[in-house]
């Protein structure tokens, strides 16, 4: 991938995409092709195809996707199934009949099974049983991945995926009922430091341990994956087992590599915001995976490493969610 490339970014004004654009144009990328949902439904396959047919982008970075934290998936998970399914089919499809050299799916950690051995490896996909509060989710990127496996077994494509820890940066989506959990703690937090609450209830136990990478780094991530030698990228495709015996699924996790507990995330984003009240837990809400902490070594061993540590990125956050809460 070089900097006079046509590239399109499919989903860019979502937290990944805004950020994917951000960085590549801060790497000298100018041919950037953006389209937003409301002029380009990625659900509609005739229109996805027309597109490709008369933009002819050379890379993709397929960041489109319906995401939502738990409350929306436990409530929605039609749409969490079927909008992604239809989104990733079509984009890749169009791809591949349009000429697209080199894709990049960016997938979940919520692929991987709820109990599987941590730090989880890639080789740990279908291993056991997801977690229920978002299996519609993970199945729809699971089915994302063995597509671009497929494509790439049965026609030569090079396309990957990219298994991202979980993400926050500015761009996220602060709605109640929307956000994952740091936009929704950054919040409830700054909600109650300007109503004078006591205290700020966090939903579940706040003993799950989660990892948490700054939307930025990802982007850089991807970035670096996509410009990398032929033999190095063609090493990501991942494996016909039929021929090799092994499990190589086409997946390099993207995190730090390091995991916190919720009820330690909750003080540190109460520290963010200048909250100094008590923090109450929702037992009766469900806590999700009890860890999720990704093993980095593939994408290490790759030469990336992350910049943005959590106490520098929650500050960011917080900054962009003022932006947000003064419009």
């Amino acid at each position: 991938m070089n900097p006079e490339d046509r590239i399109y970014v499919a989903g860019h004004r979502g937290l990944v995409g805004s950020a994917l654009v951000r960085n590549l144009r801060a790497a000298g990328f100018q041919h950037l092709i953006e389209r937003s949902s409301d002029a380009l439904d990625l659900r509609d396959p005739v229109a996805t195809d027309r597109f490709f047919a008369a933009e002819r982008p050379q890379h993709v970075f397929l960041a489109a996707a319906r995401v939502g934290g738990i409350l929306a998936n436990h409530h929605r998970p039609v749409d969490f199934l079927a909008d992604n399914l239809a989104i990733q089919s079509n984009v890749i499809g169009a791809a591949y009949r349009h000429g697209v050299q080199r894709l990049l799916f960016l997938g979940s950690s919520c692929v991987y099974p709820k109990l599987a051995a941590q730090p989880l490896r890639e080789d740990c996909l279908l291993s056991g049983p997801l977690e229920p509060t978002n299996r519609a989710y993970a199945l729809a990127k699971i089915a994302g991945i063995e597509l671009i496996w497929s494509f790439n077994r049965q026609y030569g494509t090079q396309y990957t995926a990219v298994m991202p820890t979980n993400l926050y940066g500015p761009g996220d989506n602060y709605a109640p009922e929307e956000s994952h959990v740091i936009p929704g703690l950054l919040r409830r937090f700054h909600d109650a430091v300007h109503r004078g609450l006591p205290a700020v209830t966090v939903w579940g136990t706040g003993t799950p341990r989660r990892e948490f990478l700054y939307s930025d780094d990802m982007a850089r991530a991807c970035i670096h994956i996509m410009r990398l030698a032929d033999d190095r990228f063609g090493a990501l495709r991942g494996s016909d087992e039929a021929l090799t015996g092994r499990f190589e699924p086409p997946l390099t996790n993207v995190g730090v590599g390091e995991d916190l507990t919720i009820a330690d995330l909750a003080a540190m984003v109460a520290r963010t915001v200048g909250f100094s009240g008590r923090i109450d837990y929702d037992a009766s809400k469900p806590d999700g995976t009890p860890r999720k902490c990704l093993d980095v070594s593939r994408l290490r061993a790759l030469g990336w490493a992350p910049e943005v540590g959590l106490a520098e990125g929650l500050a960011l956050a917080y900054d962009d969610f003022r932006r947000f809460a003064s419009r």
